[in-house]
């Protein structure tokens, strides 16, 4: 689990063809590695990955192929800058979101503006996304937790403050640039729970009457 606060911005130094599967080996920058372990998880873009080796610069990490049918990881190359963030603890700072590392798709730049010191992005989210994204609800872009200031069916508006455009790599985006994109994990889960267990012989789901009768609804 993370927050999408970036600790640091790091560079992929090597990627390594393994049939289906992709090797990668990044140079961390300025991420603290000292108590990084094997096996631990780090947010590289937004992709949750595990360390299989550890250096005194950075850490090695595979990539499956369904991350590669997802993720921008398939477009990358030697040189890419990557938003890093270490797994949360339970002394870690919440002052993101939720945030699982697990991609849900790519969004596409559109356009990109100024207003006053911040910068506004829209972006477009792929078909079936859209619904999850409402307005001042959060999103993660390349693992940088944002809030939806505007939406307009897949399409939403971002507005990003110098900080978070000097700290991150979003201010190397340009309109036709893609994202990896996580929408707000508790949209996803809340949609599955409300739709009918297709193996129970129950209903299933959140209804109006169930949330009646729990005493959300009066």
């Amino acid at each position: 689990m993370f927050t999408g606060i970036i600790e640091a911005v790091g560079q992929l130094r090597q990627l390594e063809r393994r049939g289906e599967d992709l090797r990668v080996t990044v140079a961390s920058g300025k991420l603290p590695l000292e108590d990084v372990q094997l096996g631990d998880s780090i947010a590289t873009n937004g992709v949750c990955l595990t360390v299989v080796a550890k250096l005194s610069d950075g850490y090695v990490a595979d990539v499956s192929g369904e991350t590669l049918a997802r993720t921008n990881f398939a477009n990358y190359a030697v040189g890419q800058s990557v938003n890093l963030e270490r797994a949360v603890t339970v002394n870690t700072r919440l002052g993101g979101h939720m945030v699982s590392g697990h991609v849900d798709g790519l969004a596409t730049v559109e356009s990109i503006s100024d207003r006053g010191r911040a910068i506004e992005f829209w972006l477009r989210a792929p078909a079936g996304l859209g619904r999850y994204i409402p307005e001042k609800g959060s999103v993660t872009i390349d693992g940088i937790s944002l809030t939806a200031n505007e939406v307009d069916g897949n399409r939403f508006r971002l507005t990003l403050v110098p900080h978070t455009v000097q700290e991150t790599t979003i201010g190397e985006l340009r309109p036709g640039s893609t994202v990896n994109l996580e929408v707000d994990l508790i949209a996803r889960y809340l949609e599955r729970l409300m739709q009918p267990a297709a193996d129970s012989e129950e209903s299933g789901g959140i209804t109006m009457e169930m949330l009646a009768k729990s005493g959300f609804l009066k």
